[in-house]
């Protein structure tokens, strides 16, 4: 079997309004009622990256320690959405910290030169805004 690519990624939900408010409102993605109380978009650029996370790694990347805390949900999967620069990752944090959202990571440049902050969504996933200047390479925004 040759897998191609990510298909398809989201959330399970079981709060829908939740949900809307985080994604679409929050995040902005683009996303519209499919079928009865069934949201996606076709509108999002594909994964660039797809990888088995330990959780010990995970929590390093958080809370700086290798276990994850008791009062924090453990996440069952990751997702990073990319924004256009560095100082984006900063602003869209300032954007969900007044939102109401709890960062987990407040935004910093890894040694790696990825700039992120961490957070979760209401459903439990560890949702990291991100900026990877590799998977940026060569593309023109006009916000440049």
């Amino acid at each position: 079997m040759r897998i191609a690519f990510v298909a398809g990624f989201g959330p399970i939900t079981t709060d829908t309004s939740a949900s809307l408010a985080f994604w679409r409102d929050d995040l902005g993605l683009p996303m519209e009622e499919i079928a009865p109380d069934y949201w996606g978009t076709d509108d999002v650029k594909g994964v660039n990256a797809f990888a088995a996370w330990p959780l010990p790694e995970a929590a390093e990347s958080c809370f700086g320690t290798k276990v994850w805390p008791d009062e924090v949900p453990t996440p069952q999967a990751w997702l990073e959405v990319d924004v256009l620069s560095g100082d984006a990752v900063g602003d869209a944090a300032a954007e969900l910290e007044v939102a109401g959202h709890r960062l987990l990571k407040q935004p910093v440049t890894e040694p790696w030169g990825q700039t992120v902050a961490r957070l979760l969504s209401p459903e439990g996933l560890l949702v990291g805004i991100t900026f990877t200047p590799w998977m940026h390479r060569g593309e023109r925004h006009s916000d440049d």
